[in-house]
């Protein structure tokens, strides 16, 4: 189905922010409920989101009763903050029993979007990113990112690279790295892949598996870089130079006024 938050308000006696404490505050929060017909994993997958701002939709799952919060049990609370197409795994869903979808525009956001529960995913995995306050810029554009792949993950072909800068809506794959295997058919652990940054900025990078089968893509690194381009030397020199000019000539044209005032008052006493 296709949605949006713009328009919409908070209807607060059907909401409990005690039970998602940080993970969503509401603002313009739309309600939507499904059942399943069979037990077993559901995704929730998100898509095709247009938004005002870059943060995206908030997403809670619970069970419990339309507007009566004490019988609200939260399954998942997740923010997005971008607007990538992204799914949310519930386990263990039962037939028959009546699941909530509360989807808000996050920190005030206007979404329209697209809602869909399946039994595949689509897009990537909704992960909450670290916290880009903790990075510290630096001067060299090349980045090199380090991850390594689980045991669990072994039957994985290959891995996307995705790049998004902080400002922007949506990631987009800037490389693909193959998973490599021993003579012995074992994936081996360790990779490493650098990237050339031309504009200064804050980038998140995301390494996401993907497999020939189709089984559900796996989050297995994501980091914040931040690339500060410093001035060159020569603008510096030339910065300095100027400045000692700038002050030269402040001193000169004070000599000069102090000069003038000393010939005006020599003037005046020798006429009088």
């Amino acid at each position: 189905m296709t949605s949006t938050t713009t328009g919409c308000t908070v209807q607060w006696a059907c909401v409990d922010e005690a039970l998602t404490g940080k993970c969503i505050e509401y603002h313009n929060d739309q309600w939507f409920e499904f059942t399943p017909r069979v037990s077993g994993r559901y995704y929730v997958n998100i898509g095709q989101q247009q938004c005002r701002d870059t943060r995206g939709v908030q997403l809670v799952v619970q069970t419990g009763r339309p507007c009566q919060p004490a019988t609200y049990r939260v399954l998942s609370c997740t923010s997005l903050g971008s607007q990538d197409d992204v799914f949310v795994t519930l386990d263990s869903l039962q037939a028959g029993q009546p699941y909530l979808l509360n989807v808000d525009g996050y920190l005030k956001d206007f979404c329209r979007f697209t809602l869909a529960i399946s039994d595949k995913p689509r897009g990537l995995p909704a992960v909450a990113p670290p916290p880009l306050a903790a990075v510290v810029p630096v001067a060299n554009s090349v980045f090199t990112l380090h991850w390594q792949l689980p045991d669990s993950l072994g039957a994985a072909q290959q891995f996307r690279v995705l790049r998004r800068e902080a400002r922007a809506f949506r990631a987009s794959v800037v490389a693909t790295v193959p998973v490599r295997r021993t003579t012995y058919g074992a994936a081996s652990p360790d990779y490493t892949w650098t990237d050339t940054l031309r504009t200064p900025g804050r980038y998140l990078y995301q390494v996401v598996t993907t497999a020939p089968d189709g089984s559900v893509p796996a989050l297995v690194q994501q980091q914040w870089y931040a690339y500060r381009q410093l001035p060159p030397e020569s603008a510096l020199r030339a910065a300095e130079t100027a400045r000692k000019a700038a002050k030269a000539q402040h001193n000169w044209a004070r000599r000069g006024h102090r000069a003038r005032l000393k010939r005006l008052v020599s003037q005046r006493q020798g006429g009088s």
